[in-house]
């Protein structure tokens, strides 16, 4: 372990020695500030720092220490991801913004996990002390650290192994050294064995459910789900499953490389041993077994993923000095769910390289990948050939079971006996990602620290900030309350939600909230709590009880910084009524002691995350307000009409920053006539009309074959099924693939020209049922494109 100190505005890490600049100037977006760009010599270390004007400097720094390695541009991208970590907070607050690569081109921890774990930040840190005393005039500006998930690991790498760098840190999002790959491993055997009771869960669990998500479960099923749910995995995050799927599945099968290295024989065991799982194989097991031979013929790059509304795997979608391609579309696939599923290249120049399968859907498969075949992936082209198997994939999604860690890890407390012996046979060595950070956290620090937890997290369970608040007591002792605070997030996943075109109500906005003012206010308190003595709001008292916290229901009991909420439609949690009907919603708000007040109260009751409706508040500076409203439903269904409330701590409503919120839901049945649905939308209007319309038809099916084909990279013919009349025709996909698509160009008299309708129907089976509505809208934006291109080609052309 190498100790970084600051004694002095030199490095004391003789790895970081010649810093150099090489973009100095003023920019006047997003707000007036002084962008400096540079590096460190002999290194692959780069940074971005953004020092706002002097009249606005109050003597300190923010440092946002990223999740991978890679980009030091990523504040200069809005967006959700990057709420917490704004150039405008940082200079609203007073401060300079830093940010760097972490001494990496590419995601990957490299051979020495301490330069991106936290050597890296701690030589920008030292060095934008620097740049600071020679803008400002000579001083030392205050430092304060903070990053979530990976990020959250090197921020407490940083602060642990460091003196006088940084004065306080905010991890947040935390896990233990041993929860990755168990974290995930879990999730994804309990997706398969639950497959379709999954949107039962959901139900069950929603606001007016039956609260039982075990009903009508068989053994199997009842097994896998209460073996998550004790290993931390929140129930009320299973709304999100098929972005977690996705997502979590990208993330595991990058350390499969990793993984096999040290543990060579687990597979074979798996499938072979006695006490293992895939050794005595339940009829769910022996059902996903794929092994299928295919070709390559077409790569597909993360822009036109990203262009086709479709999501990149994690691996596929970080910054990096290359770019490999984040698809293939293949010659053929089988049936069956793909997810997790290894892709072996068995020719061409990449031969012996392996890949793994993110998601797919109609022959496209997207890639995840992991260190050791990362810069082979250029190597890959259209023509090569390809093994798919995935009993790699379904042999670690047990892999947890075979790990005995040491008893602090309560939650293993499940695969052992009574008398503490391991239920299931167990591996030589237990494997261990310390995901770049370059240490084991201990818990010894000197500094400031809070930390943020979400209670529905769905990859860095709750429980294991309550592992490292352990660590923290024993180390600090009586200096404990002085140094540390955690404060407990309600309805908040792992990454801020982003709602997409693709997505249909109700939409992810409307389940949890953006937790980036949280961060900034802890940034804020942070500062205060160092600089002026001024105590933080209180830790969120809480229990563990079989994996899951629980915190209390009152405001005044929760403490922490989020406000809390109580609503009902109808004055119940769940209300029925007819359409037409008018629905009275109330609800009240209340704010954590010291916290702040309620600057916004904002209702969205159809789902689609707009949040249309805003009650006007007559006091900003109170810390508990009632409201009240009605609507009524125009068609019939089933509606979780929520409320989102915004606190601020000095009770000003303006503000974009620090503004810190909770969401209420409740659940509406809506029953009689419903919404007049035909499933059309206009896409193009043409004004320019055909002498010949049967022609045009003609000339537009042939077309249409020409472009599928060319596609999709194979022969899959597209067949008129008609009737063909004046107006319209119909055009179906052979369905040769496990996604069958049947769509309606119509074509209908407007006042200024022919409108043109698509009608979209995708069926699917297997995993894919997951996705539908995913899917569904990613093919119609494609058809709709390739008829608009062929429409205008025919009607312009000679």
């Amino acid at each position: 372990m190498i100790i970084v100190t600051s004694d002095s505005t030199e490095s004391s890490d003789p790895f970081f020695a010649e810093p150099y600049v090489d973009v100095d100037e003023w920019r006047d977006e997003p707000v007036r500030h002084r962008y400096v760009h540079g590096g460190f010599k002999g290194t692959d270390a780069r940074f971005s720092i953004h020092f706002p004007p002097k009249e606005q400097y109050d003597g300190r720094f923010f440092q946002y220490i990223q999740p991978i390695s890679g980009d030091e541009y990523t504040a200069q991208t809005p967006g959700a991801y990057t709420s917490s970590y704004s150039i405008g907070f940082a200079i609203d607050s007073g401060g300079y913004l830093v940010i760097s690569n972490l001494g990496r081109m590419d995601m990957f921890t490299g051979d020495d996990p301490t330069i991106p774990g936290y050597r890296t930040s701690a030589a920008v840190a030292k060095y934008s002390r620097v740049l600071a005393s020679e803008m400002y005039g000579d001083h030392r500006p205050y430092g304060y650290a903070w990053g979530g998930s990976g990020g959250a690991y090197k921020t407490i790498s940083c602060i642990e192994n460091t003196e006088g760098v940084w004065d306080g840190v905010v991890p947040f999002v935390h896990a233990t050294p041993i929860s990755i790959p168990y974290n995930f491993s879990v999730q994804a055997h309990a997706m398969r064995v639950l497959e379709d009771k999954i949107p039962a869960i959901v139900d069950a669990v929603e606001p007016g459910g039956s609260g039982d998500m075990y009903a009508d479960l068989n053994d199997e099923e009842r097994a896998a789900l209460m073996e998550v749910t004790k290993m931390g995995f929140p129930p009320s995050a299973w709304f999100h499953y098929r972005m977690i799927a996705f997502g979590y599945t990208g993330v595991l099968t990058t350390l499969f490389d990793q993984i096999i290295k040290t543990d060579p024989t687990y597979v074979e065991d798996f499938w072979k041993v006695p006490g293992y799982l895939g050794a005595d194989p339940p009829e769910s097991l022996l059902r996903r077994r794929i092994n299928h031979e295919t070709t390559i013929s077409k790569l597909m790059m993360p822009s036109e993923l990203r262009e086709m509304g479709i999501p990149v795997a994690y691996s596929a979608d970080a910054a990096s000095d290359i770019e490999p391609p984040a698809a293939f579309i293949m010659e053929n696939l089988p049936e069956g769910d793909l997810q997790g599923a290894s892709v072996f290249l068995r020719s061409g120049d990449a031969e012996g390289c392996v890949l793994y399968i993110a998601g797919a859907f109609d022959n496209m498969v997207m890639i995840a990948f992991g260190q050791d075949n990362f810069r082979r992936m250029v190597d890959i082209k259209v023509g090569d050939k390809v093994e798919i198997d995935n009993s790699v994939y379904l042999a670690f999604q047990t892999y947890h079971r075979h790990q005995n860690p040491p008893p602090e890890y309560y939650v293993f407390d499940q695969f052992r006996d009574a008398d503490g012996n391991p239920l299931y046979p167990q591996r030589p060595e237990m494997f261990k990602a310390e995901t770049g950070a370059g240490s084991i956290q201990t818990g010894r620090f000197t500094g400031k620290m809070i930390v943020v937890q979400n209670l529905m997290d769905e990859i860095a369970y709750a429980w294991q900030a309550d592992w490292y608040r352990s660590k923290v007591k024993d180390a600090l002792g009586e200096q404990f309350e002085d140094n540390y605070r955690l404060w407990f997030v309600d309805n908040a996943l792992h990454t801020p939600p982003v709602v997409t075109p693709l997505d249909s109500p109700p939409v992810v906005t409307t389940h949890v909230i953006n937790y980036g003012g949280v961060l900034q206010q802890a940034l804020r308190d942070l500062s205060a709590w160092v600089e002026r003595s001024e105590a933080p709001p209180a830790s969120t008292p809480y229990k563990v009880a079989e994996g899951q916290v629980e915190v209390p229901h009152k405001a005044s009991d929760r403490k922490g910084v989020q406000p809390v909420i109580t609503v009902t439609a109808n004055g119940r949690e769940r209300a029925e009524v007819k359409v037409g009907k008018k629905v009275k919603f109330s609800a009240v708000i209340d704010a954590p002691p010291d916290a702040g007040t309620i600057v916004g109260v904002e209702w969205d009751f159809e789902g689609n995350g707009d949040y249309p409706v805003v009650q006007k508040l007559k006091d900003p500076k109170k810390s508990s307000v009632k409201v009240k409203t009605d609507y009524t439903f125009s068609g019939s269904g089933t509606y979780f009409p929520a409320i989102r409330a915004t606190l601020h701590r000095n009770g000003d409503p303006e503000t974009p920053y620090a503004r810190v919120q909770n969401i209420g839901r409740v659940r509406v049945v809506v029953e009689g006539k419903k919404k007049a649905e035909d499933g059309k939308e206009i896409i193009f209007e043409m004004k320019k009309l055909p002498s010949d319309f049967g022609e045009f038809m003609d000339k537009l099916v042939d077309k249409i074959v020409q472009r599928t084909t060319v596609e999709q990279g194979v022969e899959i013919s597209t067949i008129e099924i008609g009737p063909r009349t004046g107006r319209s025709t119909k055009f179906q996909l052979d369905p040769s693939t496990p996604i069958n698509t049947i769509y309606t160009l119509s074509f209908e008299d407007m006042e200024t020209g022919i409108g043109v309708f698509l009608n979209l129907d995708v069926e699917v089976s297997g995993a894919y049922r997951l996705a539908k509505k995913t899917i569904q809208k990613a093919i119609a934006k494609r058809v709709a494109e390739n008829a608009i291109e062929l429409i205008t080609e025919i009607l312009e052309g000679p």
